[in-house]
């Protein structure tokens, strides 16, 4: 195998691994505490932060480690290869009981996912890809709704998001849900169980690698709010927005937020 291939085993390995432990803290109840104002955090995602650490970096000491729970160390910013990683996206959730939550983890190559996995457990719903190798849930193929438009369209967004449109833009039939973990919103928008994920939030590297190498393996098209691709294991890892969609569709959400009202302060 290659290198590459080498890595990308590990990688599926280590997040089954990684969501087995999240699920043992998940039916008992988890101890939990903010990190910050609206941050939860539990002793499940550290747990499983340590796990996934150990595992993936243990044979590869040159690699470079970026995760939400882990202190950031700026010599990642050195490293070619660079493990990118959220032990539980979808905290709130998890804490919650509800089963919305995911182990995510991507091999991160001089700013762009080589490999992904992203994994919920409790739903038995495992996601991965490799670049250049489409993408599969639980080692089936998947890819994207041919969806072109908002008509009959199945959104994972917020309740308000055509709150700004005037009634001649506002289609007259369209689902709109929301499910904690965004990288579970992008997978489920890859395997075609909905048309679009759109966030306008800020999210970090750790939540969308993976997710975004899943989608776009299965014919998807991710970028930002303004039509701005993302790169990662860069000093700020923040991103203003992230849409991810088929490519007509994905065309479709852009013209309309161009179109749309921004409410004042809104960073998209």
């Amino acid at each position: 195998m290659s290198q590459l291939e080498q890595d990308y085993a590990l990688l599926l390995d280590t997040v089954r691994e990684g969501g087995a432990l999240a699920l043992s803290y998940f039916h008992d109840g988890v101890k939990h505490w903010q990190k910050g104002p609206d941050d939860p955090v539990s002793e499940a995602d550290h747990a499983v932060d340590d796990l996934l650490r150990q595992k993936l970096l243990s044979g590869r000491p040159e690699y470079g480690w970026l995760s939400e729970e882990t202190d950031d160390d700026p010599k990642r910013l050195d490293c070619k290869d660079v493990w990118v990683v959220d032990p539980i996206d979808g905290t709130r959730a998890f804490i919650q009981q509800r089963p919305e939550f995911t182990v995510c983890a991507a091999l991160v190559r001089e700013g762009r996912p080589l490999a992904a996995a992203v994994y919920n457990p409790a739903t038995e719903e495992f996601y991965d890809a490799i670049l250049g190798g489409g993408a599969r849930l639980n080692g089936n193929p998947i890819h994207v709704s041919a969806a072109t438009n908002f008509e009959g369209a199945r959104l994972l967004t917020g309740q308000h998001f055509f709150r700004n449109t005037g009634p001649a833009d506002k289609p007259a039939e369209v689902t709109i849900h929301m499910v904690n973990s965004i990288a579970y919103r992008m997978c489920l928008v890859a395997d075609s169980r909905y048309d679009a994920c759109i966030s306008l939030s800020r999210k970090s590297d750790w939540d969308i690698a993976a997710a975004e190498l899943i989608l776009a393996e299965a014919g998807g098209v991710n970028t930002n709010s303004l039509g701005q691709g993302f790169e990662y294991n860069r000093p700020e890892t923040l991103h203003k927005s992230v849409i991810s969609a088929g490519p007509d569709l994905h065309a479709h959400v852009l013209q309309f937020l161009e179109t749309v009202k921004r409410p004042p302060g809104a960073k998209w």
